[in-house]
């Protein structure tokens, strides 16, 4: 079978369209014929050996798909040869097929095309865990979702909407703002590209503080880091909590007087991790997903599919920072 395969330590262009041998499904396990991978930001991270996790080489990126069972392995009783599912992976879904624990896969509705349900768990599955477990959100909350136009980002943005948060949205251009209130957003902020000066870092603050009003943010998602998290913080309400999501934009270094001075909660959000530890939390999280999906509260924005063979230009486009909402390749028709 086919696979995008990263051999070497680097980006996209390092990428090799290789033929592997299929796996075959074992114990608690189902393989997967996959028929749409959608890239996310930990795509660009882990072919570059800056993930949290580091595959042994030759491995694929693409950490969540689509597609037909193909075959259950022993042990596996509610998933069937035909079922259309959706599931996370990791790493290694650049490819025509996969094994998956039996856990870590979802039955999809007929009605869903495979694009969609590509891009649905990990960016939604991350921003549930983060608003409801991390930031317990609740009605009437302000939340402030920076990287608000990037996959993770617009679903922080439909799910606040969908829990009854007033939400502002951060992002990088005028036509990123567009897209983040076509899906609810209340109000944007448009920032500037980083690295900011103190005067620079005040006024992004001054920005954010007048976008989420005089008690400040309840909530801060921060999907960028970088120059971008003081600022926010700044922002943040009596009590709040900063969510550390990611770190496009590096690695902040936060002045822990500021979390004293508004009694605040800075809290990591590692859904990956969570879903470990916690597989039927998560399942109840994404069942609860679909539920939303079907009210119409909230719809996985793919904005660009790409075909199989040009994978790699799709995580070259979001290693720039270049990606509104969802980026998908089709692996199969």
């Amino acid at each position: 079978m086919k696979a995008l395969m990263s051999t070497k330590v680097g980006g996209a262009d390092t990428l090799e369209m290789l033929d592997v041998d299929a796996p075959v499904a074992g114990k608690g396990q189902v393989l997967i014929d996959i028929k749409a991978c959608s890239i996310n930001y930990p795509d660009v991270l882990i072919i570059q050996d800056l993930y949290q996790f580091k595959p042994q080489r030759p491995f694929a990126p693409g950490g969540e798909v689509s597609g037909v069972i193909l075959a259950v392995g022993e042990g596996v009783t509610d998933l069937k040869v035909g079922d259309r599912v959706a599931s996370t992976t990791g790493h290694g879904g650049l490819v025509e097929q996969i094994t998956v624990d039996q856990n870590s896969v979802f039955k999809i509705p007929d009605s869903v095309s495979y694009e969609d349900a590509s891009a649905l768990i990990l960016t939604y599955g991350t921003s549930i865990h983060a608003l409801v477990d991390r930031g317990r959100i609740k009605e009437g909350d302000v939340l402030l979702v920076l990287g608000a136009s990037g996959g993770v980002g617009i679903a922080a943005v439909e799910l606040g909407k969908a829990f009854g948060a007033r939400v502002v949205a951060a992002v990088s251009s005028e036509e990123k703002a567009a897209f983040a209130k076509a899906a609810g957003a209340d109000e944007t902020v448009i920032y500037g590209r980083a690295p900011f000066s103190k005067d620079e870092s005040k006024a992004l603050a001054a920005q954010f503080k007048a976008a989420v009003g005089p008690n400040g943010a309840d909530i801060i998602y921060d999907a960028v880091g970088g120059d971008y998290s003081e600022p926010a913080v700044r922002s943040i309400a009596w009590e709040g909590r900063f969510l550390v999501v990611g770190f496009p934009a590096g690695i902040a270094k936060l002045p822990l007087n500021l979390t004293l001075l508004k009694s605040c909660d800075v809290c990591g959000v590692f859904w990956g991790a969570y879903a470990m530890r916690d597989p039927k939390g998560n399942r109840a999280h994404i069942n609860r997903l679909f539920k939303l999906w079907d009210q119409g509260l909230i719809k996985p924005r793919v904005s660009e599919v790409f075909a199989f063979s040009d994978a790699g230009q799709a995580i070259q486009k979001m290693a720039d920072r270049g990606a509104i909402g969802k980026l998908v390749v089709k692996v199969a028709d």
